[in-house]
């Protein structure tokens, strides 16, 4: 079987570019198909793709001559998945701590580092990624997805928020002598006028996607604080809008995520302290949540959790409020905040989603469908639908079952173009 699948690959990538004027066409005939909206299965669904579109989808397919096929028994075909927060220009902590990285790492080091990330990301099935700041690598993002875009090195088609935006004082590296410029991990800004600036300039630097921070400790071993006021969140968010960005909040607190939710923010990342009154009120305005559980798990480790039950109180917290959060029907959204912990390894998230309580199949919609609408691409990407981009993954077994098999990839298309 695998000699099979070798030789049609194989076939596939052979082909010449300039041959004929018509688009390469590939037949994929798995088990069954999960389209990314129903959370049951298709079995006997085909898909047809040309060039780089999904041209049909359902059972007995109609398909033109020259055609190469590939068959997938035994396997689901879903669509491309959506990485809803990742660091891209982050490792994991216990490799190189947080500050080290944003003081001590060249620039050009993290981002081949990077590039070699997003790589890894792509071979494990998540063909988008929302990166949601570079953290002292400036605007090295948006170099990175030019790069991809162009085909100079292979990962996932980004969405990109350049450097975050944070308040005065509020974010770090810190502990030096006062008085001394020390570099940041995000950009500071104060005031209504200072935040609409940042807002701007980082749009113009080539940013999809605005990100704020509603609050943060201002010092080592404080709890966080609302940091932007009502005005200065009013104000980014209109300022993003009005140039066709989303919006994505870091906020812990509840206050936090009062205002960004008063702001008309687009997601909300984190909500470790939210009560049942921010996601009704999420819920309401279709906000979407990243709880980021994979991210709490993760740091709660490297302090030493061996990960048995009871789970430490941070992890407990975020599990709490992610439950709270599909109680009031908030629109989830699926990402890790990889980067804390390793690229390739983004599964993690959905994993620690279902082990929360959430089905299996409404994880997969959560990183496909639903990430798609949360981030406006649901008219690319997100869902096996006629017209759409050709971003495929085939893996073993059913995935709407057993969430386990996100880890079993055996192909990989993105944009027609079949990348493992």
């Amino acid at each position: 079987m695998k000699a099979l699948i070798t030789t049609a690959l194989a076939a596939i990538l052979a082909l010449p570019a300039a041959a004929s004027a018509e688009p390469t066409r590939i037949l994929l005939r798995p088990a069954q198909v999960f389209d990314g909206t129903d959370p049951a299965p298709h079995p006997g669904w085909q898909v047809l793709v040309e060039g780089e579109k999904i041209a049909a989808v359902g059972p007995n397919l109609a398909v033109p001559p020259g055609t190469q096929t590939i068959d997938l028994p035994g396997q689901t075909l879903i669509p491309g998945l959506i990485e809803g927060h990742g660091h891209l220009f982050l490792h994991p902590y216990n490799e190189t701590p947080w500050d080290d990285q944003v003081l001590h790492e060249p620039l050009a080091l993290r981002t081949i580092r990077a590039a070699k990330q997003a790589e890894t990301t792509l071979r494990a099935g998540f063909t988008t990624e929302r990166d949601l700041g570079t953290e002292g690598a400036g605007y090295a993002d948006v170099g990175l997805k030019k790069a991809i875009d162009s085909g100079l090195t292979p990962g996932p088609r980004l969405l990109v928020a350049t450097r975050a935006i944070v308040a005065q004082g509020a974010y770090g590296p810190k502990g030096f002598e006062p008085g001394i410029t020390v570099p940041q991990g995000a950009e500071e800004a104060s005031g209504v006028e200072g935040i609409v600036r940042a807002v701007r300039n980082q749009i113009a630097a080539g940013a999809d996607v605005v990100k704020l921070y509603a609050d943060y400790h201002y010092r080592p071993g404080e709890p966080s604080l609302p940091t932007f006021s009502q005005a200065e969140m009013d104000a980014a968010t209109a300022a993003a809008h009005d140039a066709g960005r989303t919006v994505a909040v870091h906020a812990v607190t509840a206050e936090g995520m009062r205002r960004a939710i008063a702001a008309g923010v687009d997601t909300i990342e984190h909500g470790d302290e939210g009560t049942a009154a921010e996601f009704k009120a999420m819920a309401a305005k279709r906000i979407a949540f990243c709880p980021t559980l994979a991210a709490s798990a993760a740091i709660a480790r490297y302090r030493g959790w061996n990960g048995a039950e009871p789970a430490p109180a941070a992890v407990a917290e975020s599990r709490a409020a992610f439950r709270l959060a599909m109680a009031a029907g908030v629109p989830i959204c699926a990402g890790g905040d990889v980067g804390v912990f390793a690229h390739g390894d983004n599964a993690l998230e959905m994993e620690s989603m279902a082990a929360a309580g959430m089905s299996p199949a409404a994880v997969l919609i959560a990183a496909t469908s639903g990430n798609a609408r949360a981030f406006h691409i649901a008219d690319k990407v997100g869902a096996v639908k006629a017209g759409l981009t050709a971003d495929l993954v085939a893996l073993d077994g059913d995935p709407t079952r057993d969430i386990a098999a996100l880890r079993r990839v055996r192909l990989v298309i993105k944009g027609g173009a079949v990348i493992r």
